[in-house]
């Protein structure tokens, strides 16, 4: 297959992470490669050199108009479609791949199988505890993909793999055609990038694409019925099986939850009446619902390439979920702080706020179009307070009001470095011993702080401060 990139005209449309390998990994084969990039900063004149040095051309400050002779365009995932540059590409006729494309196309006749999981919410902490159970069994296997490890890189690389625990966006799984994974799991399907797919439906079924050609199981989330339509909607090939997973009683062909365990009633003999035993939910870091969801939806794909019972308890063990999601900072005069800056939309902060039951929330930043009602009105039961922050905090105020009007309300108009501190110490003013300060913002970061990480790190030390 690399053969056919020889001499071919291809166009990388986008710098940073995925553009720079696919920029690479094709020059190597002998393409000439023009890369073409909106931005024309700092950071993308250093790639641009780095890649010029290796002869490839670049053009910065002109991410709309099409090569002369391109045949191929192989665009960053977050590109939209609605974009010049493919518009010209399909009048022209030129086929548009994602990096996640080329790297499937580029795989040798023995490569490793997929295991893919998409969804809008907790996609990366089941590649990862997916991973983690892969490697308690044995498997030579990485987390790649959507989570910042690039598919080229583990594809072309000298590292042979048994199987890839393989993150994929929607944005990914729009460019990525031919892709037909292993066996793939969505893990829950709410509104987000609207503005990217256009409507929900787009959103949906990009999403639904990863179900395409699935060869083993189509893990669903009983509990989210468009993922099960999803399955229904695939043309997988013959023989494969739609394994749901719930936090209550499992069916047949079906992971669930039972008296604290996490057990299997899909992988086992005349699952009908047997369910084979996991692990324990404490098990599981940390065993709020959501995050047992992930676990459940990890070991289905995992029992789908012929885990043990025992790799899966083993891997869920040893898996450590990475920093601010639903991350336990400490305990100041009974109080938890909690940090869950991860939540940047409302699925995910929903999903956060039902893990606890005293909450003093901590909320705001950038809506990104979102609205707040549904969630307050489910959570309204749970607040001792609110703390706002952030430019849109006011839509989070105003559905308080209308939902939660007892719940006293904190309306911080400031965002200076110094305005998380004192969140945090209005959050405690707030709180009673066993209650739990939540940051959950349901919101994005970039209005006060470069990204969620540095809101989270921001929490942090204002809760350190506080028992200092």
């Amino acid at each position: 297959m690399p053969s056919e990139f020889t001499g071919k005209h291809v166009t990388v449309a986008g710098l940073g992470v995925s553009g720079v390998p696919a920029a690479k990994v094709l020059h190597g084969l002998g393409a000439h490669v023009t890369v073409v990039n909106d931005g024309d900063d700092e950071r993308a004149r250093t790639q641009a050199a780095e890649l010029e040095a290796l002869g490839v051309t670049v053009r910065l400050g002109d991410g709309d108009t099409l090569p002369e002779g391109t045949e191929l365009i192989v665009t960053a995932p977050g590109w939209k479609p609605t974009k010049p540059l493919f518009t010209a590409a399909g009048q022209a006729g030129v086929p548009v791949w994602g990096d996640v494309e080329l790297a499937w196309r580029l795989r040798g006749p023995d490569a490793a199988p997929w295991l893919a999981v998409t969804g809008t919410n907790g996609k990366t902490t089941t590649v990862q505890m997916l991973a983690s159970i892969l490697k308690a069994a044995g498997l030579r296997t990485a987390a790649v993909g959507n989570i910042g490890v690039s598919l080229l890189d583990a594809v072309t690389g000298d590292t042979e793999y048994d199987v890839l625990a393989v993150e994929l966006s929607s944005y990914q799984l729009h460019w990525a055609p031919s892709l037909r994974a292993h066996s793939a799991a969505v893990l829950n399907i709410a509104p987000d990038h609207l503005d990217w797919h256009g409507s929900m439906e787009a959103y949906a079924a990009d999403k639904g694409r990863i179900y395409e050609g699935n060869r083993v199981a189509c893990v669903y989330n009983v509990a989210d019925k468009a993922t099960e339509d999803l399955v229904r909607a695939a043309d997988v090939e013959e023989g494969c099986r739609a394994i749901g997973f719930t936090l209550g009683t499992p069916g047949p062909s079906q992971l669930g939850v039972v008296e604290g365990l996490l057990v299997d009633r899909a992988f086992v003999e005349d699952r009908q009446k047997n369910a084979q035993e996991l692990a324990e939910v404490s098990d599981v870091n940390p065993p709020a619902p959501h995050n047992i969801a992930n676990a459940l939806a990890a070991a289905g794909l995992a029992r789908a390439f012929g885990v043990s019972a025992a790799a899966v308890r083993d891997g869920l063990r040893a898996f450590t979920p990475d920093a601010h999601r639903i991350a336990h900072v400490a305990d100041v005069d009974g109080v938890a702080y909690v940090d869950d800056s991860k939540a940047t939309n409302t699925h995910a902060t929903e999903a956060s706020l039902a893990a606890y039951e005293s909450i003093v929330w901590i909320a705001g930043g950038l809506a990104k179009g979102a609205t707040f009602d549904e969630l307050v009105a489910g959570a309204a039961k749970r607040l001792r307070g609110a703390v706002l922050i952030g430019a849109d905090r006011a839509l989070i105020r105003e559905a308080l009001a209308r939902h939660a009007p007892e719940v006293p309300v904190v309306d911080l108009d400031r965002t200076d470095t110094g305005a998380m501190l004192q969140a945090v110490q209005e959050a405690r003013r707030l709180a009673r011993p066993g209650d739990t300060v939540l940051l959950a913002p349901a919101c994005a970061s970039m209005d006060m702080f470069t990204n969620y990480n540095q809101r989270g790190d921001a929490f942090a030390q204002a809760v350190r401060e506080l028992g200092a």
